[in-house]
């Protein structure tokens, strides 16, 4: 692991004050300015400023370089199993959790996107494309912090005090709805506007694409509901698809990354400190269904030229084996990191996934498999998934393509130390019954979604697929060996620094704040 020294302002949400006291912008892109210059007095904000702020939450929102690896690699990556960690001073795969790595999830939001998407929405009209697409950055940023730990700071917000009050799951699921119905309602009839323009780094203020992606967010958050409340989900995903969701790759939202800032490609700038590689769980569906995204998503062991992955959770003395060695398990794809053994080199500018059609497609067949009205039958809108997704990562070929979705293949026993068997035994062709299909769903979904492991680890909780391997050691005592960590407990930070508000949060919990409570919204 790479260490970097870093100024850090603790948080009570003290980061609300950011507002008050200065607006902080790095250098994330060569367009990015230093507006600060006092920072013990107020900002004078004009709408000059508007579009730096906007990128800046933006580019906070996704966690660039070395952010990456302690908001999202050591935790939502391994907790999804898209990789497993390859070195024996991580305990994160184990599940224990670091405290001071995980406030990195938490601080940048808080300090570097909540003060600027605040002040966006308070400083615009309520009724231009720039107040819209702030709403819908705000609901984006918000919904993966609330899926790590359920019940946070979110209505207060951004607002200066000694204490900032949690909210409940359920509340602020609620008013993401409504915030991106909001921004819908208002995009629409501003179709022609350039909102942010070249400052917007995912669509450069493309209006339309701005209203399928929120149509696409409601879509997810619509589903991550679907077994609290099911009435609640039907009308929002129905909403969703009718109002136009993601359908072609053209849609796909890509956050542009740079050089400038260390703003980096986090799973780039990141994979080239060997310090994680594929997962046996990965390795058994890719090599197991033949799947073409295998050569993108990862590349050959360097000693074996082979597609090789680990079991989650090995200890560091299984970690010790010759066999599980970096240069005998696959490290990411040529799109991300480039090179051998200890000459590997990140393509730090490849843009940042953010949000694809393909799991538009996806999420609508699980949605048509609860006889819900979303345009299409449940195995079109599967077979559709699966074709997209294809397409996004550069498959093109026709032929590939029908056979991967027709194939009969399943996933494969991965020859490890632990003898482990085949992941499942589900074929990619779309199955005889609801319960092979929802899996196939899941499955299908947990592929598409690569490399974000966010939100595949929030799918995880809340369908159980794919079935995926039990950490092989447990060093966390509120998750025993074969269980899985349902949520990130309450951080030490706040509790030193937000402490009332911390305590009143854990009876907003429904259970203790352990990793082992499950979210309002996990009912499995």
């Amino acid at each position: 692991m790479k260490i970097f020294k870093t100024k850090f302002i603790s948080l009570g949400i003290l980061a609300a004050l950011a507002i008050a006291s200065s607006v902080y912008l790095s250098s994330c892109t060569k367009d990015f300015e230093e507006l600060n210059t006092d920072k013990t007095k107020l900002t004078t904000l004009t709408k000059t400023e508007f579009p730096y702020l906007f990128s800046k939450a933006q580019s906070a929102s996704s966690y660039a370089f070395w952010r990456y690896q302690v908001a999202q690699n050591l935790f939502a990556d391994l907790y999804a199993q898209y990789y497993a960690t390859s070195a024996t001073y991580f305990p994160s795969d184990r599940y224990v959790i670091r405290m001071d790595w995980m406030r990195w999830h938490w601080t940048p939001i808080y300090t570097e996107a909540v003060p600027q998407l605040k002040t966006l929405l308070e400083q615009t009209d309520p009724n231009s494309a720039e107040n819209a697409l702030a709403k819908i950055m705000w609901v984006y940023t918000f919904h993966r912090v609330t899926d790590y730990y359920g019940p946070i700071p979110y209505f207060k917000a951004g607002e200066p005090g000694k204490t900032v009050a949690y909210d409940a799951q359920d509340k602020i699921y609620d008013d993401f709805f409504v915030k991106l119905n909001e921004a819908v309602t208002v995009l629409k009839g501003k179709t022609g506007d350039k909102p942010y323009g070249d400052f917007d780094l995912i669509y450069k203020g493309d209006v339309n694409k701005w209203i399928k992606f929120a149509n696409t967010l409601r879509l997810r958050l619509a589903m991550r509901i679907s077994k609290v409340n099911a009435a609640k989900a039907k009308t929002e995903a129905e909403a969703a698809v009718a109002s136009g969701v993601m359908t072609d790759i053209a849609d796909d939202a890509y956050m542009v990354k740079s050089q400038d800032g260390a703003d980096f490609n986090g799973l780039s700038g990141i994979s080239v400190w060997n310090e994680f590689r594929m997962s046996a769980s990965m390795e058994s569906v890719l090599k197991g269904f033949e799947d073409p995204r295998i050569g993108v998503y990862f590349q050959p062991a360097s000693n074996t030229g082979t597609y090789e992955g680990l079991r989650n959770g090995l200890s560091p003395a299984q970690l010790g084996i010759a066999a599980n060695g970096n240069d005998n398990n696959s490290n990411v794809g040529e799109r991300w990191v480039r090179g051998k053994g200890a000459a590997w080199s990140g393509q730090n500018t490849t843009p940042q996934n953010i949000m694809h059609a393909a799991e538009a497609y996806l999420l609508r067949a699980e949605a048509a498999l609860n006889g819900w009205s979303v345009g299409g039958t449940a195995k079109e809108l599967y077979e559709k998934g699966l074709e997209t997704s294809m397409k996004q990562w550069g498959i093109t070929d026709a032929a590939a393509i029908t056979a991967y979705i027709n194939s009969t293949k399943t996933p494969i026993a991965p020859g490890d130390q632990q003898n482990s068997p085949a992941l499942s035994n589900i074929p990619v062709k779309w199955g005889a019954t609801v319960a092979e299909q929802r899996e196939q769903i899941g499955t299908q979904k947990w592929l598409a979604l690569y490399p974000d492991g966010i939100e595949a680890w929030a799918e995880f909780r809340r369908t159980r697929y794919p079935k995926l391997y039990a950490p092989v050691n447990s060093e966390n005592a509120d998750v025993p060996a074969g269980q899985f960590l349902r949520r990130i407990p309450f951080l030490d930070l706040e509790k030193n620094t937000n402490k009332p508000a911390v305590d009143a949060a854990a009876a907003l919990l429904g259970g203790p704040d352990k990793a082992s409570t499950p979210l309002w919204w996990d009912k499995n």
